[in-house]
């Protein structure tokens, strides 16, 4: 599936526009990775631990937005974001969103 940040897909002409697509996830730290990423912190420069755990989150919140699209008769996603937002100490949630299209090469 073709994805973008940008407006349009060049190449691709736009046939019909479905509407707001998402994928979403709640992701909690874990007293592992608290350990190891307050170790690191301590140290400074990257937090490995922590960096694995928003990747995870978005990697997550990526591919529900996929399937989201999928169901939903699309085969693009154009203006895709993120966004985080702490829930509660230690849990996160990861929103991943844009526009479902669907696209024919031009």
């Amino acid at each position: 599936m073709l994805t973008t940040t940008a407006n349009d897909l060049p190449g691709y002409r736009i046939v019909r526009v479905i509407g707001v697509t998402r994928g979403i996830t709640v992701r909690s730290r874990n007293v592992v990775s608290d350990a190891i990423g307050g170790l690191q912190s301590m140290i400074g420069g990257r937090v490995g631990a922590y960096v694995k755990l928003a990747e995870t989150g978005r990697a997550e919140a990526y591919e529900a937005l996929l399937q989201h699209t999928r169901e939903a008769g699309g085969n693009a996603v154009i203006a895709l974001r993120y966004d985080a937002n702490d829930i509660m100490p230690g849990i996160t949630e990861v929103l991943c969103y844009g526009t479902a299209v669907v696209v024919e090469p031009v």
